[in-house]
């Protein structure tokens, strides 16, 4: 099998020949490869070639398309850093009042953003390039619930949530951020990837209850998939910390996988679905960062055991790979993984 084969197999549910290996390495392939964040996410040539070395010197199965998590939120208006060398982050909202809705673009403007185009372009050339040999998933940034808190500023967003008079009103914003995020994965879907992706990093019971969760994110992520479902490809969803509050209603948006963070309890997530979902993850990535790789080693078989009578589960950090992480630590990783099926 190839990584294509091998990835599309456990999201089939069907045992692979060894388990698939996915990485979120964006920041430390652009890093192996020279590139600075800045010319990482400016030129599409350069961040297709990034990844395709990366596989090429680790030798795992699946590509994560990303650049970072404020390309959205700058299509539709918001003021935006960009590092030299970390990936942009936003600067503050736009959205002053959420009788303000009506006043924002249009969700089809964001596809003339540069930063739009570029992610999009890198993801052509890496379909061309892959083929079916690689598993490539496009990630399309952010979900409805975060991006309408970038639009309108987090701490006034989870305020809004709150309040029950705002509450016409806060879902006006989560439609138009739902258009948004499903305009991005209908032009994502058109480059010829394999599977497509978002955050919700906000979401999560770090930052959001399980009660603003279930009635003011969920309903959109499944609009979200649903959306997925429809142009074809398999769908995968992520939430950025503790997620075992609301594990039952993210398997119940109907994601063919889920990417959970090293703060989750992965036994818990493996009971709940093995016979369902496909799990990814969720190795710390602090630990690939600064641990050793006998660590590495041992926390890679202590999940890999875990999830031993399961195919539907694909190896990968919790989140994004830090861009130092040792070259030593990542091997360790996907050797583990390797011996486990030999």
């Amino acid at each position: 099998m190839n990584g294509y084969e091998r990835i599309s197999a456990a999201l089939r549910g069907e045992s692979p020949d060894r388990t698939p290996v996915m990485l979120h390495n964006f920041m430390m392939a652009a890093r192996e490869a020279g590139l600075s964040m800045r010319h990482f996410r400016t030129d599409p040539a350069a961040m297709a070639r990034a990844f395709t070395q990366a596989v090429e010197r680790y030798d795992y199965d699946g590509i994560i398309l990303d650049v970072d998590t404020a390309t959205l939120a700058g299509a539709a208006g918001v003021p935006v850093d960009f590092p030299e060398d970390e990936p942009a982050r936003t600067r503050g909202g736009i959205v002053r009042s959420l009788q303000d809705v009506n006043a924002l673009k249009p969700p089809a403007a964001i596809l003339t953003y540069p930063g739009v185009e570029s992610w999009l372009e890198a993801a052509r050339l890496l379909a061309r390039t892959v083929g079916t040999t690689i598993f490539l998933r496009g990630n399309c940034d952010q979900s409805p619930f975060t991006l309408a808190g970038l639009l309108r500023g987090m701490n006034d967003w989870l305020m809004d949530c709150l309040d029950p008079e705002r509450e016409a009103l806060a879902c006006a914003l989560l439609e138009h951020c739902t258009e948004i995020t499903c305009t991005f994965l209908r032009a994502m879907a058109a480059t010829g990837v394999h599977m497509l992706s978002n955050g919700d990093s906000a979401a999560g019971p770090d930052l959001a209850s399980p009660t603003l969760y279930r009635h003011f994110a969920f309903p959109y992520e499944k609009r979200v998939v649903a959306c997925a479902g429809e142009l074809g490809l398999p769908y995968v969803l992520h939430i950025c910390g503790d997620t075992d509050a609301i594990l039952p209603d993210m398997i119940a948006t109907g994601a063919d996988a889920l990417e959970l963070d090293a703060t989750t309890d992965a036994r818990r997530a493996h009971d709940l679905m093995k016979h369902r979902t496909v799990f990814i993850g969720n190795i710390d990535p602090g630990i690939l960062a600064r641990g050793t790789p006998a660590l590495v080693t041992e926390r890679t078989r202590e999940l890999l055991l875990t999830f031993a009578d399961t195919p539907r589960f694909i190896l990968n950090a919790g989140c994004a790979i830090a861009p130092m992480t040792p070259p030593e630590n990542l091997q360790a990783m996907i050797a583990a993984a390797r011996e486990a099926r030999l």
